[in-house]
């Protein structure tokens, strides 16, 4: 059953003993933040169930979780890149916050804090959103992500005011949507990922509750765009809902030949280095020095552009020609090691970094968003370097 009131649509549907409301809400609405105060202040529900994933509910209840985060467990786990995106993310979310003078997601927050208030149980039942961003990632062609990447950037260095459009669809649908469609043309390629798998997961979880608690009534505040997915799925009935849940978590393997490229082209350059050295020992250091030169200078360049300590940019040079022969460590895990042994952050960085990201020179700024572009501008300085001098060294010998 579904209802069409003057603020938020709502249906209801039975799952066994229990009973789900649906509250679609719109993520930049005060009115909506209120509704879901008012719902929960009658004390009929005993579970709220809120369009959150562990990690973003501890960034909600917990603050001051970045200030714990372990920057070399970042890059070592090749991270570096994800986190550098959600900080570009929420710059945009923080354009818009300022915009409406209103967080995005105060609803969310709203049933959170009443719940905790209440001791009420609050269930997660969005997808992590990690998860949701490489299957984003992988279900979309390697240029349209380019055109991601390229246009969370300019989230960060743009100051104009989120348009009219953006807000309305914000109020219909969902922030991650909106997110990301500024930045693809092609939105039927993030529709799967974004809203028709979430809108499974979170029907599966919200089942998966029914069945297993006795949770008699349950209160799900979601998104107004994912109400009639989520509510046509529970209608359907799933036999397995932790099946469904598994299959949704389960991340895409990558394909295998991206990954053996780096060590096809590291055989390309010694076939280089054994071929001149058997024809003079002259051209052989001088393949070496073109591979030393060019890839050392342009990771030193990317670590002077991300406005890396003067010794970071010096082990950049020395680094990228050695580590580019041994795909398994990059330039920037170097770099970035030595740029936090040189530069270590500060406590009050952790803690103004989701403020100081909003601004592009912030990133410059604060020695962990700093950080992250030595790692990211180093890296990708020394992986042009190394396809540029591949290049020169074949040419010389075909010289």
């Amino acid at each position: 059953m579904t209802q069409q009131t003057d603020q938020e649509p709502r249906a209801e549907i039975r799952i066994g003993d229990s009973r789900i409301t649906l509250l679609g809400t719109a993520h930049v609405s005060r009115a909506s933040a209120e509704r879901v105060k008012e719902m929960l202040s009658t004390g009929e529900y005993d579970a709220v169930a809120v369009e959150l994933c562990p990690s973003r509910y501890n960034a909600l209840v917990d603050p001051d979780a970045l200030s714990r985060m372990d920057l070399f467990r970042v890059f070592r786990e090749g991270k570096a890149s994800m986190v550098a995106a959600n900080l570009a993310l929420g710059a945009y979310q923080q354009r818009i916050a300022e915009q409406l003078n209103i967080e995005p997601g105060a609803e969310q927050r709203a049933a959170v804090h009443y719940a905790r208030n209440s001791n009420t149980p609050v269930l997660l039942i969005d997808r992590e959103i990690g998860v949701t961003l490489k299957r984003v990632m992988h279900n979309i062609p390697w240029w349209q992500r380019l055109g991601i990447v390229a246009g969370l950037l300019a989230s960060v260095i743009s100051r104009e005011q989120v348009s009219e459009e953006e807000i309305e669809a914000l109020k219909q649908g969902d922030m991650l949507e909106t997110t990301f469609a500024e930045f693809a043309e092609n939105r039927q390629d993030l529709y799967l990922p974004l809203i028709d798998e979430r809108d499974r997961y979170m029907a599966a979880r919200l089942q998966q509750e029914a069945d297993t608690h006795s949770h008699e009534n349950i209160l799900a505040v979601v998104g107004a765009g994912h109400l009639k997915g989520i509510h046509g799925y529970l209608a359907e009935g799933m036999a397995n809902p932790g099946g469904t849940i598994e299959a949704l978590d389960h991340l895409p393997r990558p394909s295998r030949w991206p990954q053996l490229i780096p060590w096809f082209i590291v055989a390309l350059v010694l076939l280089g280095f054994s071929i001149g050295f058997s024809r003079s020992p002259a051209l052989g250091w001088q393949l070496v020095l073109d591979w030393v030169l060019i890839n050392g200078s342009l990771s030193a360049l990317g670590a002077l552009i991300a406005a890396a300590h003067p010794f970071t940019v010096i082990t950049a040079f020395l680094a990228a020609p050695i580590t580019s022969l041994n795909p398994t460590i990059g330039a920037g895990m170097v770099t970035a090691a030595v740029e936090i042994y040189l530069r270590k952050p500060q406590v009050g960085d952790f803690s103004r970094l989701r403020h100081d990201t909003t601004r592009l020179k912030g990133w410059w700024q604060n020695r962990v968003s700093r950080t992250l572009l030595v790692f990211l501008f180093s890296t990708l300085g020394s992986a042009a370097g190394t396809y540029l001098a591949g290049f020169r060294i074949f040419d010389r010998l075909a010289g």
